[in-house]
């Protein structure tokens, strides 16, 4: 039956006041909605053509950005990999749960630590009111049984447990030989299903196209809900490996064959939601963990107008596309005000009727009002920082930075007193230095700065623990 659209609208209008403000008595609430979170890895703010990237073509992703919010100030709160993640999953700064470090930067095969059984992930959160949950990709946040997605509140794991880069072969070709000319055979990989390997090493020219089939498969299982579907990509981190369909299909070469079979995936996966008739109950977040590895060349993705990539805490380092799609629900439009990957936890929990944990600080805000079109963003400030270490702090426009270092490779550390200051309104892509214009700005900002750190708690460091 087709609904007259007068009647369509009051009906949406009624699922957004019930999921925002229940209705006392003995009225049905709408159903929770499900929840698919899609995170590329090592993707970079320009690597979209909705973001701007004039070769590589993600109608997909661009649609979904036409029909949903594509933010502009949204950032992940690590510049790497495994801190990025922990923050993502439990809404809180990497360094309350101990999952940074400042010589290790991540996880690797021998390390012995992990996401800490005392986190509360975003899927144990929903599972307690009545969520199925997987995880799909990669998970770098501990291979041990302990510290698996199974362990962590998903029923099922299907992916890597670290990056598509480790557990590299003695005998594969030297230095970055190996990343110019990839075969999977370079990689020992391991491909795991819950908690047994299934394939080692993993396929990886197949791997994007199998995620996506793992993830419509269990939105398919799972379509009376309510679901949450994580979907970690381990690509276009390198090295970079595309399906026979894809190789050859960008113009932008071997990376953005990549990232064009990751906006096909997102296509049927937003497809497979319309036709079973979920896309009205579903809320699909796409982003990314940190900027592009700028030191891989052409292997590696572009920050756009923002400076340097992975590794630093510039804005290329940590701020990412954003995409929240939701028909009929979540506004269209571009947001340009600020938002964060911890705020997706905040988020989907208050949409799904659940409480926030109120035994531990949890940096990650309710962003709905924006999404519902009801209000705007309650995040005023995003700290930035580079292993244990607070490098800058963006409060309002302006971000000021007390350290900074490039990406990955390069120069050292350099401290600033006082500290560097851009506004980011004016000037994104932070050349020009207006600290001494507004010294009681960067006088609000220290104050900041200082109070956090004084209040700041870190955890047990894991990066360091090894077998």
């Amino acid at each position: 039956m087709r609904w007259p659209p007068t009647r369509f609208w009051f009906l949406s209008a009624v699922a957004i006041v019930t999921i925002v403000f229940p209705v006392a008595g003995p009225a049905v609430a709408a159903p929770k909605p499900n929840f698919v979170v899609i995170f590329a890895d090592d993707l970079g703010y320009g690597d979209l053509g909705c973001y701007g990237h004039p070769t590589i073509a993600t109608p997909h992703l661009d649609r979904m950005a036409a029909e949903g919010q594509r933010w502009t100030s949204f950032y992940s709160a690590a510049p790497v990999c495994t801190p990025s993640r922990a923050a993502l999953l439990t809404g809180r700064l990497p360094i309350r749960s101990g999952m940074c470090d400042d010589r290790r930067r991540v996880l690797f095969p021998d390390s012995a630590g992990g996401l800490p059984q005392r986190e509360i992930t975003m899927a144990e959160a929903l599972k307690q009111v009545g969520y199925a949950t997987a995880c799909i990709g990669k998970w770098h946040l501990g291979h041990l049984p302990q510290y698996l997605p199974t362990s962590q509140g998903f029923d099922s794991y299907f992916g890597i447990p670290y990056s598509n880069d480790m557990d590299r072969v003695a005998d594969s070709p030297g230095g970055r030989e190996a990343f110019w000319k990839p075969k999977t055979e370079y990689w020992n990989v391991p491909l795991m299903r819950n908690q047994e390997i299934v394939e080692r090493p993993a396929d990886q020219t197949t791997i994007t196209r199998r995620y996506t089939d793992e993830a419509i498969a269990f939105i398919q299982a799972s379509r009376d809900g309510p679901f949450y579907c994580y979907l970690a990509h381990n690509l276009p981190h390198v090295p970079l490996f595309a399906s026979t369909e894809f190789l050859g299909a960008s113009a932008r070469g071997l990376y953005g064959d990549v990232v064009q079979e990751i906006d096909a995936g997102v296509g049927r996966i937003l497809q497979t939601l319309r036709d079973l008739k979920l896309d009205r109950r579903t809320l699909v977040v796409f982003t990314s963990d940190n900027g592009p590895w700028l030191v891989f060349n052409q292997h590696g993705g572009s920050a756009g107008l923002l400076r340097d990539g992975k590794g630093s805490t510039w804005e290329g380092g940590m701020r990412e596309p954003a995409l929240f799609w939701w028909p009929g629900i979540v506004k269209p439009g571009v947001v340009r005000e600020m938002g964060s990957t911890m705020d997706v936890f905040a988020t989907c929990i208050a949409l799904a009727g659940a409480k926030l944990p109120d035994d531990r600080v949890i940096d990650g805000l309710d962003v709905s009002p924006v999404l519902l079109g009801t209000g705007k963003s309650p995040r005023q400030t995003m700290f930035f920082y580079r292993g244990t270490r607070l490098y800058a702090v963006r409060h309002g426009q302006y971000k000021a930075h007390f350290i900074t270092r490039s990406a990955y490779g390069s120069d050292k550390a350099q401290e600033h007193d006082p500290p560097l200051l851009f506004h980011l309104g004016h000037d994104p892509s932070e050349r020009f230095n207006v600290a001494s214009e507004h010294p009681q700005v960067v006088a609000e900002i220290r104050t900041i700065a200082g109070d956090h750190q004084k209040a700041m708690v870190p955890g047990e460091p894991q990066l360091q623990k090894k077998l």
